[in-house]
């Protein structure tokens, strides 16, 4: 349970910090119970995942799709290219 001053820090501690770690530790609690918290409030900003190029990851699946929507082609068994190669084919197949 949160009293009404604990929900009011962290909110307030929220907004100035988005680290759930630390933001736990000054109230207490656990992690798991503030972004519960926070979640139930509807304030809480789930991290976006981001690959090692700071890059929204994409699937071989979707890129296959891309490729298959470009050459209106059926492409099954493309997904067992290399990830880069069939990034490549369907970046430059947008191109055109």
């Amino acid at each position: 349970m949160y009293t009404d001053e604990e929900v009011e820090f962290l909110l307030e501690e929220y907004a100035v910090n988005k680290d759930i770690a630390e933001v736990a530790r000054k109230l207490g609690k656990t992690p798991r119970s503030v972004i519960g918290k926070l979640s139930r409030l509807g304030v809480y900003e789930k991290k976006v995942y981001l690959s090692k190029a700071g890059e929204r990851p994409v699937t071989k699946l979707e890129y296959c799709a891309r490729i298959a929507r470009c050459l209106e082609l059926n492409v099954e068994g493309l997904e067992k290219a290399p990830k880069g190669v069939l990034k490549e084919i369907a970046e430059r197949l947008e191109g055109l």
